[in-house]
């Protein structure tokens, strides 16, 4: 089986050989401006330890064989879920939006989470949040911050959409006897506001998650026959180390895709990233046109990054392209965008490459909340159903929100998401969703880690409960 990996710096490329090439090196062809930056590889990489070592489990892993099916990567269901229609597909121009179109999305999320939050919980109406009262209110807003510094508890806001008011109203949230809160949020408060000027929270109505994908009714000749169980694997980059621009590590990972042939590999961004010391300092001078093809037996999705040098740093990010797929190779390689929701073998996933963990961990504030930080930000990402609940969005994070309002939603709660970040990979369980950091397939001079998943589309359910068709999944070491 050939594998090569096309590098395009005006149109050249390299190959890096079948697996298990005695000597890496000695069968790449290496693009001659890179050279300086290329020609040593990585000392601490190459002499890393603990290479395939299994750090992370969830379900039923004990005996499992970690391979693909027989190869069929043809045969394998994968689309967006809303299909090409409805999904962002191409470039599009930014930079042109107005303060008032952002101000109406941020308006029209609060008021739509608002009428989930009141016929969930059975509220009559909201009341303005800066009238007074002496009874006890009930009042929607979004959560922000009195400054420009960090949130904490003695500087959460709450802002009213234009319906109930508009304004915003300082909240004192010694009454509550937990809480979870980030600026952006969009909350139902209950409590005493008697001045108009302040309102003391005694309880905080949380988001409700979206409904899980349904596939349609099998017939019944099919009922008693099981699904054969898929693998998917996931990294994401970068795929050098930070001493050099070797890609040895996405080596290696050709390789483990050529020994365990999944049916599906994930890779996310960043493939060329924008953060690495010899590109930050410009000690490359080339214009990156950085095309790319894994010619190995799996179906591939390749998800863009806004650390991607070579790429649109905007977000919602639009797919790559490469024109030049042969037609045999396009129907193998799926180009999505970032965020997207993916359907696999009737299995919904959702992707994003941004590190909203490590933006929503730093902003977060919470009181005996009884779960860990991933999980409560992980279920806010569910509950707010949208993959970039943060307002505003840190400074790296180019946010265009016209967009983001038909592109950067949850359609459904997604079977598995996939959130990829510099804080330590996991793979957990949140109100139903597997959820999976698979960590960054190298971190520093060092390897990382990558994600594989066995899938199960007709995964049984008990008395009635559903069951995740995530059957097992495994956070390795590379």
């Amino acid at each position: 089986m050939c594998i090569s990996y096309f590098l395009g710096l005006n149109g050249r490329h390299f190959t890096l050989g079948t697996p298990g090439s005695p000597k890496r090196s000695s069968c790449a062809v290496i693009p001659e401006r890179l050279i300086s930056f290329t020609a040593t590889p990585s000392q601490k990489y190459s002499q890393r330890g603990g290479r395939g070592e299994v750090v992370s489990t969830f379900g039923a892993v004990q005996g499992t064989r970690w391979a693909g099916r027989k190869g069929q990567t043809n045969g394998v269901q994968l689309e967006l879920l809303e299909g090409s229609e409805d999904s962002l597909i191409n470039n599009y121009k930014y930079m042109f939006q107005r303060l008032r179109d952002v101000r109406n999305v941020l308006t029209e999320k609060i008021e739509e989470l608002g009428e989930v939050l009141r016929t969930n919980f059975n509220i009559e109406e909201f009341s303005p949040v800066s009238l007074p009262a002496q009874d006890s209110v009930t009042v929607l807003g979004q959560v922000c911050c009195d400054s420009n510094g960090k949130l904490n508890a003695q500087s959460v806001l709450l802002e009213a959409g234009p319906d109930q008011g508009g304004r915003q109203v300082p909240v004192d949230l010694s009454e509550l006897r937990d809480y979870s809160l980030f600026p952006g949020q969009v909350v139902v408060m209950e409590g005493m506001n008697t001045s108009g000027r302040k309102l003391v929270a005694s309880k905080l109505f949380e988001g409700v998650p979206l409904p899980f994908y349904s596939t349609p009714i099998k017939q019944e000749m099919d009922m008693d026959i099981p699904d054969e169980q898929l693998m998917v694997m996931v990294a994401c980059g970068p795929y050098t180390p930070s001493d050099g621009l070797t890609f040895d590590p996405l080596v290696d990972l050709i390789n483990v895709i050529a020994r365990d042939r999944p049916d599906v590999c994930i890779l996310l961004g960043p493939f060329v990233d924008s953060k690495h010391e010899q590109i930050e300092k410009s000690l490359v001078t080339e214009t990156f046109d950085f095309c790319f093809l894994l010619r190995v037996g799996c179906r591939l999705v390749f998800v863009p990054s806004q650390r991607d040098v070579h790429h649109h740093f905007i977000y919602p990010q639009p797919p790559f392209i490469l024109p030049d797929l042969s037609k045999d190779d396009a129907k193998r390689v799926t180009l999505v965008p970032d965020p997207c929701t993916l359907l696999i073998e009737g299995v919904t996933f959702g992707l994003t490459s941004t590190d909203i963990l490590f933006h929503m961990g730093a902003e977060e504030i919470s009181c005996a909340s009884g779960s860990d930080r991933f999980s409560r930000i992980l279920k806010h990402m569910l509950t707010q159903r949208n993959y970039y609940p943060l307002y505003p969005p840190v400074e790296e994070v180019n946010m265009d929100y016209e967009k983001f309002q038909g592109y950067g939603q949850m359609p459904l709660s997604p079977d598995v998401l996939i959130v990829p970040s510099e804080l330590r990979f996991f793979i957990k369980d949140v109100i139903g969703c597997v959820c999976v950091n698979p960590g960054r397939l190298t971190k520093g001079q060092v390897g990382g880690t990558y994600g594989r998943l066995l899938i199960q589309r007709s995964a049984p359910s008990i008395e009635g409960k559903r069951v995740s068709p995530c059957v097992a999944g495994q956070v390795v070491k590379i």
